[in-house]
């Protein structure tokens, strides 16, 4: 059957959540939303491209830092509310310039940071 974007479950702003996670290691390497374009651009390019709330407009992951994010495979969870993106990551995966957005853990009531920006 084919799949079609506007079969998701989107939120009251169109939009889906997405967490990106690395197709060879398993590691969760952060979570951002997508909308039903964002979705279908994804399938057609194989380039991860989200939905910025903040500046309202497309994101392909990588467009301006070279960390691209390449779809290997695209999932839908059991109540089509939220999506699993499998993914080639070729540098780091956040902002701050590590692997990961969850670089930070509680620990007994504290913050731990896990690891450091990538040099």
């Amino acid at each position: 059957m084919p799949f079609d974007p506007t079969s998701l479950k989107y939120d009251a702003a169109g939009l889906i959540p997405c967490i990106a996670q690395d197709a060879a290691s398993d590691e969760v390497l952060m979570f951002a939303w997508m909308n039903a374009d964002a979705v279908a651009q994804t399938l057609a390019t194989g380039r991860v491209t989200y939905w910025s709330r903040s500046r309202q407009s497309f994101w392909i992951k990588g467009e301006s830092s070279g960390h691209v994010q390449r779809l290997v495979e695209l999932r839908v969870d059991c109540d089509r509310d939220c999506l699993l993106a499998l993914v080639a990551q070729e540098g780091p995966a956040c902002h701050t310039n590590r692997r990961t957005c969850f670089y930070t853990a509680v620990r007994g009531g504290d913050e731990v940071e896990l690891m450091a920006p990538m040099a």
